[in-house]
């Protein structure tokens, strides 16, 4: 029904073209007629006498070729209004699954995987848009010539209805027989394609990992093993239609011999022509090779159906994070109050679907509007998993976040979202240029305002050098770039968005710490107010915040200014030591 709705939009081409193709099997119903009739009238000339009229046979072959002309015609038309409404039914299906994807949480979207995402959006959907089109055309050509053909040939002799009466039962238990053996394959084969997409996404992202350590022969054996998968799955669908289709074509042909036979007879016995029998023949023939056709649509259908299926997975998924009702300050995107946010932690629980262990554990932390509070932990300590509770990339298992008193919950998400600006270690980088990239954050600055956010994240400098400038067009996944210049830009595009809390989730990690250090000074000019949380591996990158969260395992162990810690928290201590202690003469 939910994909019915998509095509109820298309009604009128949907409904056209059916009507054309109805057009194109009448005249290719009409032409063995003619033809009997040019044989036993114009040829044979049976009414008079033997004498044929070949004035009949050029008129009766002239209507023909107008017929042929007027069924091409049709099946034209019929073909381009069934394609309007399969494209634009595909293009809105396709659509409307890329955005429920977009619209899931990470975890959802973790458990589909991207490689079987990517083949649902891609794949699923033409076959889905494949069977729609098949639908239109073919399922009305196929029946009209089914029943048309039996109607016709009947008109003829009605004995010759009892080779189709034979005929008949034997194909339909060959294509029950086949699509039930078919039809669970197609949803295996679909799965198959999933891994392989898996594989080369992996493998297409992570090629310098591979390349380094010399993987490329392990991993295009992990590629031939998958693709072999497929292959196999494929083959054994194929195999199984051809062995149908000599099957069907040998039905078909005795068939073709039956109704000789039974024609030979019914002319000697003075009951048909030979005009009958050859249109005879060329009505079993349209019959039986309606039904062959057939099996080619239920092909198409237990395709699409399968593919239906797996794209309705993905429409039937509602966000595990839903919006709430809480009236903002934000207006179309945009936060009308610019001043810092408070964030507030309280007895917050959290732990990834499937997961046995807390990331996090009863944590409780205050952090006042327009305070810069760093978050300082080992690797594994929960340290990315707290922040990203607070824009709901993820929502606690028990507690709850407050912004500005708030509870996270009770925001839509859209504007939560506009509140809070992130970048991180990992900077995203997208193929188009850098303002373009830049120009993510707020899509509305002007050209001063992109630059000065670039000044500010100390990117101008290496931007302004470039024969392109703002305008120079980044390679994929940002490659163009160094690691450093990546997190710069990353950085000018969470400046520009002009949020009232920023996080840096390790975001300057590829920086030195002078450029490091003359990021926050010219942000602290730039953006004075903003509340900001900064999560890094280096002390030196937190030790001028107004205060320093420490995480030990998913717990918050101690809480102060740099000052307060040396003297009240071992494991503050410890981490200093290790990190500057020495370089300190300590």
């Amino acid at each position: 029904m939910r994909f019915l709705k998509i095509l109820k939009k298309y009604w009128f081409y949907a409904v056209i073209a059916p009507l054309f193709m109805l057009g194109e099997a009448g005249m290719d119903l009409l032409q063995p007629r003619l033809m009997a009739k040019i044989v036993d009238e114009g040829v044979l000339g049976i009414s008079n006498n033997g004498v044929g009229d070949i004035g009949l046979v050029i008129s009766l072959g002239l209507r023909m070729i107008l017929f042929v002309v007027l069924g091409g015609l049709s099946g034209f038309l019929c073909g381009v209004f069934a394609n309007i409404a399969a494209q634009n039914f595909g293009n809105d299906v396709r659509k409307e699954v890329f955005k429920r994807v977009m619209s899931l949480s990470f975890e959802q979207t973790d458990d589909f995987t991207t490689g079987s995402l990517i083949t649902r959006i891609t794949n699923d959907v033409t076959q889905l848009q494949n069977l729609v089109s098949m639908s239109i055309r073919g399922f009305i050509r196929t029946f009209v010539l089914f029943i048309g053909g039996i109607i016709c040939m009947l008109s003829l002799n009605l004995n010759f209805g009892v080779v189709v009466a034979c005929a008949f039962p034997l194909i339909l238990i060959c294509v029950v027989f086949f699509l039930s053996k078919a039809s669970p394959k197609f949803t295996v084969l679909q799965s198959k394609l999933d891994t392989l997409n898996n594989v080369m996404q992996e493998n297409i992202n992570g090629q310098r990992v591979v390349k380094a350590y010399v993987r490329e022969s392990a991993e295009t054996e992990r590629f031939e093993h998958t693709n072999k998968d497929l292959i196999d799955t494929q083959l054994s669908v194929l195999l199984l239609f051809s062995y149908m289709t000599p099957i069907m074509n040998i039905i078909m042909n005795i068939s073709v011999v039956a109704i000789i036979k039974v024609g030979a007879v019914n002319v000697e016995n003075m009951a048909a022509t030979p005009g009958d029998v050859m249109a005879a023949i060329t009505y079993i023939s349209q019959i039986l090779g309606a039904i062959t056709r057939m099996t080619m649509i239920f092909q198409s259908i237990s395709r699409g159906a399968a593919s239906g299926r797996r794209l309705d997975e993905v429409l039937a998924t509602d966000s595990l994070i839903r919006d709430g009702n809480y009236d903002t300050s934000v207006k179309n995107g945009t936060v009308e109050n610019p001043a810092g946010a408070s964030v507030e932690f309280k007895n917050v629980y959290f732990k990834y679907e499937n997961a046995a262990d807390m990331i996090i554990k009863d944590f409780s932390l205050k952090i006042e509007a327009g305070e810069t509070i760093g978050i300082l932990g080992a690797t594994g300590s929960g340290k990315s998993s707290l922040v990203n509770l607070i824009p709901r990339f993820y929502d606690v298992s028990e507690g709850a976040v407050y912004v500005d008193g708030v509870d996270v919950k009770d925001y839509r998400l859209s504007d939560l979202r506009a509140m809070v600006s992130t970048a991180l270690q990992n900077s995203e980088i997208f193929s188009a240029t850098i303002r373009e990239n830049i120009l993510m954050g707020r899509e509305s600055a002007t050209d001063d305002e992109v630059a000065e956010a670039s000044r500010v994240a100390q990117a101008y400098g290496f931007i302004s050098v470039k024969e392109d400038g703002m305008d120079t067009k980044v390679a994929q996944r940002g490659r163009s770039l160094s690691g450093g210049q990546k997190q710069r830009v990353a950085i000018s595009r969470a400046i520009l968005k002009n949020a009232r809390i920023l996080i840096f989730d390790d975001a300057t990690s590829a920086l030195d710490l002078k450029t490091e250090k003359e990021l926050y000074e010219a942000l602290d000019k730039y953006k004075p107010g903003q509340t900001r949380i900064i999560i890094a591996q280096r002390i030196a990158s937190v030790m001028n915040a107004d205060r320093i969260a420490v995480i030990d395992n998913g717990e918050l162990v101690a809480a102060g200014s740099h000052a307060e810690l040396m003297e009240s928290s071992p494991e503050y201590r410890d981490i200093y030591d290790s990190q500057l202690g020495e370089a300190n003469g300590e």
